[in-house]
């Protein structure tokens, strides 16, 4: 009998560690980091070993200590962009190889006590680009091919605990109405077929995309959800890399100069490279927007990627210094005003920011930029743990309650118990 209690309290506290919502679980994963042109990196066809892939695009094979050294950095998650449509045969049956290495990757994570959020990237763009056709065969094609990978996917990791996450896609280029219906229906497909294998993916956290992960486009295409038969367990996510001048811009264009400097008190005189818009309010203007689309909704939103450029060297006649306490504003900015509208970062990161293969820091004023602005934020809701009910409502709740000890209890008990995987306080 003892053994059977102690099963029965195992299972429950199992289910109970899945059924926790979204929205809680976010609020226990920023700063998160990514492990940048890795396992997405594709096709790397020069290369006769498909497990060479990992080092195609930069130089270092994953190690447990590469991931112990990103979790001693302040990091409590980590995104894992994989590739697995290049991987597979005709018939969308994925390398037992590559699969093997991208769990053991995962695996490095979970020893590390650190959530990860693994998706299908790019992979050489067989569905992001394929919005140029809404033929009802090719989407029908898509769904089927969706279907496919993420059956074996989710099937090699049922099993795995609440801290696997998984992303469907990752850039979808979508810019309309008619191919925001595409990618739901993609999105869709994700969904279905994870739930399908059971067990622990029946209550895994998912992640739709928006729209080519753009805030605005998110804000203004993505107005329904994909549909889920598990309660508060899906996020959306976005990616920001704004404003581009200061960003991504490798040099000055007709349309605009390359911002080497970010934030006022960080603007030098006389220099034409001075930001010139998208700066401390128009980050929180844009954070905001998910706020009020998603997150004050009980949705989480995760910033998938978000990074700007920093110059080891400024040009010649520009301010160094001010240079980098840009590039820290920026992260610290961007990082804090994520989290302060329930939103969790998750910064890209290639090597430029941390160097795999000494375990150093390559830019240290992103990392204190990041760090600096997780402290310095605040998760905007409360996080649930026990449910409190009145003793008439918890008498009509469905389902059998069980005490903390794992034994069955009656209508009349008062206390702790656990209903349908969640914890419930009858005062």
């Amino acid at each position: 009998m003892k053994k059977i209690i102690a099963a029965l309290a195992a299972l429950t506290l199992s289910m109970s560690a899945m059924a926790q919502n979204a929205m809680d679980e976010a609020s226990k994963m920023y700063p998160g980091w990514n492990l940048g042109n890795t396992m997405e990196a594709c096709p790397c066809n020069w290369l006769s070993n498909e497990l060479d892939w990992e080092t195609g695009w930069q130089s270092t094979k994953t190690t447990q200590e590469i991931i112990n050294y990103v979790k001693a950095q302040g990091f409590k998650s980590v995104r894992i962009p994989v590739a697995w449509y290049m991987h597979a045969d005709a018939n969308h049956n994925i390398s037992e190889k590559w699969m093997n290495r991208v769990q053991e990757i995962v695996d490095y994570c979970m020893n590390a006590d650190l959530y990860v959020v693994m998706n299908d990237h790019w992979d050489n763009g067989w569905v992001e680009n394929s919005f140029g056709d809404l033929s009802s065969t090719t989407i029908k094609k898509n769904c089927e091919t969706m279907n496919k990978l993420w059956t074996q996917i989710a099937n090699r990791f049922k099993d795995y605990d609440k801290r696997l996450i998984f992303a469907g896609l990752n850039e979808p280029a979508v810019d309309n109405a008619d191919k925001m219906k595409a990618l739901v229906q993609y999105e869709q497909a994700f969904i279905d077929a994870v739930r399908a294998t059971g067990g622990n993916n029946s209550n895994r956290i998912l992640v739709v995309q928006g729209p080519a992960t753009d805030i605005d486009k998110t804000s203004t295409l993505f107005t329904t959800l994909p549909v889920d038969k598990a309660e508060n367990k899906l996020m959306v996510e976005v990616h920001f890399y704004s404003p581009w001048n200061f960003c991504g811009m490798d040099k000055d264009e007709s349309w605009g100069n390359r911002f080497f400097y970010w934030g006022k008190e960080n603007y030098v005189s006389g220099s034409k490279h001075n930001a010139t818009w998208g700066e401390e309010s128009y980050v929180a203007e844009e954070m905001q927007k998910m706020k009020a689309k998603y997150t004050e909704k009980g949705i989480p939103v995760i910033i998938g990627e978000y990074g700007c450029t920093w110059l080891s060297s400024v040009p010649s006649g520009e301010n160094q210094d001010k240079h980098n306490a840009s590039v820290s504003l920026w992260y610290a900015t961007v990082t804090k005003e994520a989290i302060n509208n329930g939103c969790v970062p998750f910064v890209w990161d290639t090597g430029n920011i941390l160097e795999r293969a000494t375990k150093s820091e390559k830019c240290p004023y992103a990392m204190t930029g990041i760090i600096n602005g997780a402290n310095a934020a605040k998760w905007p809701y409360q996080v649930s743990a026990i449910e409190k009910v009145k003793e008439k409502a918890a008498a009509k709740s469905s389902g059998t309650a069980y005490n903390l000890n794992g034994t069955k209890v009656g209508e009349g008990y008062k206390g702790v118990t656990i209903v349908n995987g969640k914890k419930i306080a009858v005062r």
